[in-house]
């Protein structure tokens, strides 16, 4: 048989590719991916560090949040964070997120 990547291997390659699909795309507000996808980079985070928590491994939220960013949080908001329109609020809102 051939040597071939494991389920976990492709598993986090994907994710990969999608934290830095994310970082790319700064011109896609957590707001819209919470409205169209129900979850956004922070939960995208929080997963990861509870995922971590459930292996007992200790990750602060601060640095799961710079792992997705790919900066410190704060430092994405003050470049990149915009202000949520009124029709976003509604739809988050509307959503029961």
């Amino acid at each position: 048989m051939a040597d071939t990547p494991s389920t976990t291997e492709l598993e986090a390659a994907a994710f990969r590719r999608l934290v830095a699909h994310l970082r790319e795309r700064t011109d896609v507000q957590n707001i819209d991916l919470m409205n169209l996808a129900g979850f956004c980079r922070n939960c995208l985070s929080r997963w990861y560090r509870e995922e971590a928590a459930a292996r007992g491994v200790t990750i602060a939220d601060s640095a799961a949040r710079e792992l997705v960013y790919g900066m410190p949080y704060k430092e994405w908001q003050a470049k990149y964070q915009t202000e949520a329109t009124e029709a976003q609020k509604a739809a988050f809102a509307k959503s029961g997120h």
